[in-house]
């Protein structure tokens, strides 16, 4: 079945994608939520039209988005957190760092980035040390940023 996506829908596709599902799929849960609808004809070309019209708009917003990458990229985050004391447990956290953090670090440097768009590699942190995390920022902006966990002075 084809379907047209009204928004983004993580693991599938972006808004206005044209994307190939099966049937129980898009009948049971992709239509009667309100993500997508059948790609007819007249439907592919509204879309096409659409798209079209959205290509100069989405230029300057693909350029907004590589200046933020620029200035997120150039960063570099520290975030102090909890850990055990002693040699052998030395590196491991009370609790976790997660993408919430991370975008609070990112927003105390002045960048201003939606959590949910920020998904830290492996998921939440338990240990000390280097990590990464995909950001995007649009659909053709999408970058790895490298961050640190560090131990908090107490």
């Amino acid at each position: 079945m084809e379907l047209i996506l009204k928004q983004d829908v993580e693991n599938l596709g972006f808004k206005d994608d044209i994307v190939t599902v099966k049937n129980g799929y898009g009948r049971n849960f992709l239509i009667p939520q309100g993500f997508a609808v059948l790609a007819t004809g007249s439907a592919k070309k509204v879309l096409a039209e659409n798209l079209k019209q959205r290509a100069f708009k989405e230029k300057k917003i693909v350029e907004d988005a590589e200046k933020v990458a620029e200035a997120v990229k150039a960063l570099e985050i520290k975030i102090p957190a909890k850990s055990t004391e002693g040699a052998s447990a030395g590196d491991k956290l009370f609790g976790s760092v997660t993408t919430m953090d991370l975008v609070d670090a990112i927003e105390k440097e002045g960048h201003s980035i939606d959590k949910r768009f920020v998904t830290i590699v492996g998921g939440n942190i338990k240990r000390l040390g280097q990590y990464n995390a995909v950001i995007r920022l649009h659909r053709d902006v999408i970058f790895e940023f490298p961050f640190e966990v560090i131990p908090a002075s107490n």
